[in-house]
């Protein structure tokens, strides 16, 4: 290997250490106020497995919430997703690639053979490349065809930096305070038709929408 490449190697590795552990201090220092944190708790403790769905903005915080548990993540297979995956492997998740554009339907598959096993799944239904706050059907048809409910999570920073990217991404500021609201959990009914599946993908949609809109006001 020539000493140029050697070079490159060992500063995107030093990026990538910085990277994951300035992200995990950023989000242990948010002052964070729950909401309905119970259904999740309840759920964990039952040991019943579930599907949680974020709004792709909000998934910094919400990824980490969820780390550490017998979950499986689904994030796509662009270099963005690369980056995504080795922070979601240092939170302990098992991650699945793939997304509605590329791999999607294989993706979807693997992810509820996991939910069927007793593992949790989290899921930006916007993902990966938007339309922004458009919910796909992946988190509905995972939670339907494996038996799970489904939890929607809102998420909301006092004081926050928006990128110049697709989705607007949140990043928080260090010690700001964050909101973070979940659902009651949905079950979707493994008998739903076609055109009642598409109605429970649009009520989850305005649904998540109104939750995100909660936890962004602070007073």
């Amino acid at each position: 290997m020539k000493l140029k490449e050697i070079k490159q190697n060992t500063l995107r590795f030093v990026g990538n250490i910085f990277l994951t552990y300035s992200v995990d201090l950023l989000c242990k220092s948010l002052r964070i106020n729950f909401r309905n944190k119970d259904v999740i708790d309840r759920l964990d403790e039952n040991n019943q497995n579930y599907v949680i769905a974020f709004w792709h903005e909000t998934m910094l915080l919400s990824w980490y919430l969820h780390g550490r548990k017998k979950i499986a993540a689904l994030t796509s297979k662009s270099k963005d997703g690369d980056l995504l995956a080795k922070q979601l492997k240092h939170w302990g998740y098992q991650v699945v690639r793939g997304s509605s554009s590329k791999g999607g339907d294989v993706a979807l598959g693997i992810m509820i053979d996991y939910a069927k096993n007793k593992y949790s799944i989290a899921v930006t239904p916007d993902g990966p490349r938007g339309p922004v706050h458009k919910f796909k059907a992946g988190a509905v048809i995972a939670a339907k065809k494996s038996g799970i409910p489904l939890v929607l999570l809102g998420i909301g920073f006092r004081k926050k930096k928006l990128l110049k990217s697709w989705d607007k991404f949140h990043v928080p500021y260090f010690f700001t305070k964050a909101n973070a609201f979940y659902s009651e959990p949905i079950i979707v009914d493994k008998n739903l038709s076609y055109e009642e599946t598409s109605e429970m993908i649009l009520n989850c949609e305005m649904k998540l929408i109104e939750l995100q809109n909660e936890a962004g006001r602070f007073s």
